[in-house]
C-alpha cells in the first residue's frame, strides 16, 4: 500500500535527495506557511494533538498515580544544553522507564502540575519505539 501526502502553501522549496537514493528518503524545506497533509490532518495538527494528549496524560498521572510515576519538567537537558523555545516534559527519571517529549515553551505554565527540575535526568537513550512500548504499559 502506498502513502500519499499533499504539500500546500509553499512559495519556494528545495528537495534534498542524494542522486543514488532515488525512491528513498527525501527532505523538503519550505517556509512557515507550508503544510504537509495525509489528506485528513496536517503534520502541524498532529503535533498539536500529541502535545495536548501528552500533557493531559502527565496531569492525570500526577492526580491519580503520583506514587507510581514521577512527572517533571525542565528547560535544560542533563548536560546543561537546551533547545531554544522548547522544554522537556518527562515521566519517570530512572533509566529504562523514561518517557519524554520536547514541548514548546508556550506550554510551560500549563505544565505547572509537573515538578520543575533544574536539569532533566540523564537521558536513557530511549527511542520513539521505546516510548510507544512504555506508554502502552501505563
Amino acid at each position: 500500500m502506498s502513502k500519499e501526502i499533499t504539500i500546500k502553501g509553499y512559495n519556494m522549496f528545495q528537495i534534498y535527495q542524494h542522486p543514488t537514493d532515488f525512491g528513498k528518503d527525501m527532505r523538503i524545506m519550505g517556509d512557515d506557511n507550508m503544510q504537509v497533509s495525509d489528506g485528513f490532518h496536517t503534520i502541524d495538527e498532529l503535533y498539536k494533538h500529541r502535545i495536548v494528549l501528552y500533557m493531559k496524560l502527565c496531569e492525570v498521572l500526577v492526580g491519580y498515580a503520583s506514587n507510581k510515576f514521577k512527572i517533571w519538567k525542565s528547560e535544560f537537558h542533563s548536560d546543561g544544553s537546551r533547545f531554544d523555545d522548547w522544554f522537556v516534559l518527562g515521566i519517570n527519571e530512572k533509566k529504562g522507564a523514561q518517557i519524554t517529549y520536547h514541548l514548546p515553551m508556550t506550554k510551560w505554565k500549563e505544565c505547572d502540575f509537573a515538578e520543575t527540575l533544574e536539569k532533566a535526568p540523564e537521558w536513557d537513550g530511549h527511542t520513539s519505539n521505546d516510548v510507544l512500548e512504555r506508554l502502552s504499559k501505563i
